[in-house]
């Protein structure tokens, strides 16, 4: 026989009641069932608020009272089609009614809410569920769940009598009819004989006590979700349904927050060794979640994450605790005896502190007691007084296969660690089936989703990204992001997941991912921003493994990566403005990325896609020390020079360089040589020296008056260079020789200049906008590295951001 336990959800509306209905007469076509219904949804908090009500002397209960009546009158003439058991039907929750209506009314009359007369007012919601759901089932049998479910008093509460309910639950059953329907959460005192009831989940642990006795083949809890999740997902929407879990691993999260079974459930079927399933009533198809002894060919270290949201850490510190025996003793005892439930407990090994976490409703209580408890301690000194810590949730990862995976513990506090949390308390037990801990409330989400996807709970790695500018290097970095996505999803296990787009004037935000098809609409559509805005917005998502990128070249937008760095946010940077901005500035932001735990990131600087940083600090990471860079650094130049020719004057390349992209939307900037002074610095800067920008040594080949005025004056005076440097170009044609403007530097000094080369150095036969980078270095001094490739244009900028990106999923 199996045992089926349907919630408040399921039996809360018409829908719901009608699966109910079909769910029990398909299992009762193979073998005798026993349903155990809980209230109607909602119901049982409903006669508690009209209890209150009527204590207080408010009519108004009698408003309440009318619309709980209303609703399960509506509940039985819209399912019972059959006119004499309908009529039959009203009669008995009519009469059940009439009973519950003169009870509210003597608690109107006396102003007094005892807890015998509440037992007595919450029973009705199982007893009028129970009445409905067996006149529904054809050839059902109703049960009185107080004939058999008894309680003791037992410290002030009411709990199992197990040994006489055992014995009464097998007499009731002995003939077993196909379909049994009883009430669950009710019972009665086996020596006063009043009503009781089991606590809150209740009827999860009526089912349990049923199945136990009667020895079942299986116990299903029937709820509205498809089992036990790895993680809440109302949190994390990649949360998936756990397949098999053991009775440890159940209990351990039902007690640190996934409310899917009432955890009493599991002890009665876990001692006969009865498996759980947990079933969804709307989806019964689903396979759900088995709950068994033991689970065979399990290889995750974890299985699911939980967490209480409202925690307060209360602290008992003192001197006089230090190898004194029996303090722990007294805290727990007089919070036991003041009904306070404590669910975590970490202490320190110098064993002069104890903390406790508490749910924030019995905070107050708590400290009140213990400081009770030892007043005279702290009226001596030897003792502080209690100290509370509000606004904390509480995290438990839950696993069996823990204690066979070394480093779990290393790897938590690691992943939480770079995401910028601090763990404020902690606990393991020796059985390393859970490790709680406690942070702050506003890093809980956060924290539940990086722990979720660094523990291979997620299908994928997610990492999740800001990109800020959608010219023309950020539109092509969305383009090879979206062509990647799929690809990289199949092969990487890694999602990308663009959670926020930042043009110059209009932002998006959306943490579950922003459709890239549309999202130029979507920014002409949204509000107006401004960079106040921007860091207010990304810093508020606190999300986790998450990435900003700068595609734009701006000065302000520069200015925000220390604060994000700070939040343990990456930043990756086709912006040259930080890495080649003050040096304190620029290495403050390196030691703080590197303290943070995240990435600093800015290869596309220098050399847009070419592997140029990233080489000179691979060089130096292996301990070989840059002697020497010689560089052509601009695409830019290059391809002016490049293209410069008899047909083509020097006013035109650079028309063609702006017009193809090549160059800085002001050309002036690369002509100046600000570009690749930039570029210098960063260069000699990740070599290793110290540098400024004013240290770089400039001889440059446009005259300084034509940097001022606009930007229009420059294009109509731009011509009258064309003369001048047709005739130098032919007198260099006439030499076999090449302009390259190159920058160099040599043990930490460095200068920039238009030289002329010739066809046996490396840099002559350099073609179009490409780059090239000479690196002597003590390994490399005889014949120096060489890296050479395309220096510019959008394609290849965004390529490089992307690798850039990829390097912080490799985290």
């Amino acid at each position: 026989m199996k045992v089926l336990k349907f919630g408040g959800t399921s039996v809360g509306s018409v829908k719901s009641i009608r699966c109910l209905k079909k769910i029990v007469e398909k299992e009762a076509k193979h073998q005798p069932v026993v349903v155990v219904v809980s209230a109607l949804g909602g119901i049982t908090d409903k006669l508690i608020e009209t209890s209150r009500l009527a204590r207080r002397g408010d009519g108004r209960y009698r408003n309440e009272f009318d619309a709980m009546v209303m609703r399960h009158h509506r509940m039985i003439d819209t399912i019972i089609t059959d006119p004499k058991k309908r009529e039959d039907l009203f009669r008995t929750v009519d009469s059940l009614f009439e009973q519950l209506k003169s009870i509210y009314f003597g608690v109107y009359l006396i102003r007094d809410l005892s807890e015998k007369t509440q037992d007595a007012i919450l029973s009705y919601g199982e007893r009028l569920s129970s009445s409905i759901v067996a006149e529904l089932i054809k050839n059902a049998k109703l049960f009185d769940a107080m004939s058999f479910i008894k309680t003791t008093r037992k410290n002030g509460s009411h709990v199992l009598d197990s040994e006489l309910t055992g014995r009464l639950v097998r007499e009731a059953f002995e003939e077993m009819p196909r379909i049994s329907v009883v009430p669950g959460f009710i019972g009665r005192d086996n020596v006063t004989d009043e009503i009781t009831n089991l606590g809150r989940g209740g009827s999860d642990y009526t089912a349990a006590i049923i199945a136990a006795a009667l020895d079942a083949e299986v116990l299903e809890i029937w709820t509205d979700v498809d089992g036990f999740m790895t993680a809440d997902p109302r949190v994390i929407p990649s949360a998936y349904t756990i397949n098999e879990l053991s009775y440890i691993e159940a209990m351990e999260l039902c007690n640190f927050g996934a409310k899917v079974i009432y955890p009493p459930t599991i002890y009665p079927v876990c001692v006969k060794n009865i498996p759980i399933r947990v079933k969804n009533t709307f989806n019964p198809y689903h396979g759900g979640t088995i709950i068994k002894k033991s689970v065979e060919n399990d290889s995750k270290p974890i299985k699911g994450i939980s967490s209480i949201n409202d925690t307060t850490l209360i602290t008992v510190t003192g001197l006089s605790m230090v190898g004194v025996i029996g303090v722990n003793r007294r805290i727990f005892t007089a919070l036991a005896e003041n009904g306070i439930s404590v669910f975590m407990v970490s202490q320190a090994s110098s064993e002069n502190s104890t903390s406790i976490g508490v749910k924030d409703s019995d905070a107050d209580a708590a400290v009140n007691v213990l400081n009770n408890e030892f007043c005279k301690e702290i009226e001596t000194g030897a003792m502080f007084p209690m100290h509370a810590e509000s606004g904390l949730a509480t995290i438990a990862i839950v696993g069996e296969n823990m204690k066979h995976t070394p480093g779990i513990a290393g790897k938590l506090f690691g992943t939480l660690g770079r995401s910028g949390i601090s763990v404020i308390a902690c606990a393991q037990g020796a059985s390393e089936t859970n490790i709680s801990f406690v942070v702050e409330k506003e890093f809980l989400r956060k924290s539940l989703n990086v722990l979720h996807d660094s523990f291979f709970l997620s299908e994928y790695n997610v990492l999740n990204l800001f990109i800020c500018g959608v010219g023309t290097v950020g539109s092509k970095l969305i383009e090879q992001i979206k062509a990647q996505h799929d690809e990289l999803k199949q092969n990487r296990r890694l999602k990308l997941n663009v959670v926020g787009i930042a043009s110059s004037h209009n932002a998006i935000f959306n943490r579950d991912g922003i459709d890239l098809d549309n999202y130029r609409e979507q920014l002409k559509e949204s509000e107006t921003s401004n960079l106040a805005m921007l860091r207010n917005e990304i810093l508020g998502m606190n999300i986790f493994n998450s990435v900003f990128v700068d595609c734009t070249a701006s000065k302000d937008v520069a200015s925000l990566y220390k604060v994000f760095i700070e939040n343990n946010i990456s930043v990756i940077a086709a912006n040259k403005i930080a890495a080649s901005s003050d040096y304190d500035s620029y290495i403050s932001l390196k030691q703080t990325a590197l303290a943070r735990g995240v990435k600093f990131r800015f290869e596309t600087n220098v050399g847009a896609g070419l592997p140029i940083i990233g080489t000179i600090n691979d060089l130096r990471n292996s301990g070989d020390k840059i002697l020497k860079i010689e560089a052509v650094l601009s695409g830019t130049l290059n391809f002016i020079f490049n293209e410069l020719s008899d047909d083509v004057p020097f006013s035109e390349t650079v028309r063609r360089a702006k017009e193809q992209g090549y160059s800085e939307p002001d050309p002036r900037i690369d002509l100046s040589g600000t570009d690749v002074v930039r570029k210098l610095v960063i260069l000699t800067r990740e070599a290793g020296y110290k540098i400024e920008k004013e240290d770089v040594e400039k001889r440059l080949f446009v005259p300084e008056e034509y940097f001022n005025g606009s930007i229009n004056d420059f294009w109509e005076r731009l011509p009258l260079l064309d003369g001048d440097f047709e005739k130098r170009r032919k007198k260099l044609e006439s030499e076999g020789k090449r302009w390259r403007f190159v920058a160099r530097m040599e043990n930490g000094k460095a200068d920039v200049s238009l030289q002329a080369v010739g066809k046996e150095h490396p840099f002559y036969n350099l073609e179009g906008s490409n780059n090239i980078v000479m690196l002597t270095t003590e390994r490399y001094k005889e014949y120096p590295m060489l890296i050479q490739g395309y220096g510019a244009g959008a394609s290849v900028t965004a390529a490089g951001v992307f690798a850039n990106i990829m390097s912080v999923a490799n985290i």
